[in-house]
């Protein structure tokens, strides 16, 4: 599957936009492996923004949420091991720590070819890994995350996994990755995947995407996940946060991201993605996401409102 299969449900001038201006496929050599980097090179923007996919995501699936900026912004959209078409020698053994490192490693290399101001934006458990990457880095001018799930809150881990599993405290889950972590089964066996959208032909597309939510995971990267310890938000102190967080998202609501963003020091913004789901496509949503997207590329890069 490629972009334009999620493109189809989007609104007609985000279609257009996102089959009008087609990224080009890059890899990066890490690990042994080839990391694929979708690009939109934009050569006269004063910024980048690197948009990152969370688990089952990558990065056909969210160019055309993002595309409206390309031009306006330098982008690139890294995918993920073991998704989208980043290759590497044992996929089973990639755990969610393995992804922050990647993400710091190629923001660090990017950095060193190309000093224009960075907006790391996040989309779902890529919120998070963004969220992290730039207070290890200290290298982004702005974060924009669709969601903040901290693993650390008992109600994301009940939330974001399926049945039981997000349930089972911490060390047990160790436990479990130790015994089972290499094992890659179908995500939805993990985490139910009919609530990534609204309309459920995009969240039976996205669970039955080779590349995306129909590959098989590795247990221990989602255990790794619920089990992993972000920088203190009461540590996060210099780069501006804007939380786009889709209102009427069923599968992780607005509130367990706020409690998240409500302890981060760096000043904050909220901008509620109107009647849009966890996969936000729906207007007014969309366009609110991308207004945010625009402000922080613009002009008023790296400024960023209290809120």
């Amino acid at each position: 599957m490629d972009s334009e299969s999620y493109a189809r449900f989007l609104p007609d001038s985000y279609r257009r936009r996102a089959s009008e201006v087609v990224p080009t496929p890059t890899w990066w050599n890490w690990r042994g492996g080839r990391v694929h980097i979708a690009r939109a090179a934009a050569p006269e923007a004063s910024a980048r923004a690197m948009v990152i996919h969370g688990a089952a995501g990558y990065s056909g699936a969210l160019w055309p949420v993002c595309s409206a900026v390309a031009g306006m912004a330098d982008l690139l959209l890294p995918d993920l091991p073991p998704y989208g078409g980043s290759v590497v020698p044992h996929p089973g053994r990639i755990r969610y720590g393995d992804w922050v490192e990647l993400l710091c490693e190629l923001v660090l290399a990017e950095r060193r070819r190309d000093e224009r101001p960075l907006v790391l934006f996040g989309a779902s458990m890529g919120g998070m890994l963004a969220y992290e990457v730039a207070a290890r880095t200290g290298q982004a001018s702005a974060l924009v995350a669709t969601c903040l799930l901290d693993p650390a809150d008992a109600a994301v881990r009940r939330r974001a996994a399926r049945g039981a599993l997000g349930s089972i405290p911490p060390p047990a889950l160790a436990v479990l990755e130790r015994l089972v972590g290499g094992v890659r089964v179908p995500m939805p066996w993990m985490a139910d995947e009919r609530k990534i959208s609204r309309n459920p032909e995009i969240s039976a597309l996205c669970a039955a995407d080779p590349r995306g939510g129909g590959a098989r995971t590795p247990v221990g990267l989602l255990t790794s996940f619920a089990r992993y310890r972000h920088t203190p938000p009461e540590d996060f102190a210099v780069t501006p946060v804007v939380l786009t967080h889709p209102s009427a998202d069923e599968w992780t609501p607005p509130e367990l991201s706020l409690r998240f963003l409500d302890r981060i020091k760096a000043p904050t913004t909220v901008v509620m993605l109107d009647e849009c789901g966890h996969y936000p496509i729906e207007e007014p949503g969309i366009t609110q996401l991308a207004e945010t997207l625009y402000s922080l590329v613009g002009n008023t890069l790296g400024e960023c409102a209290e809120g």
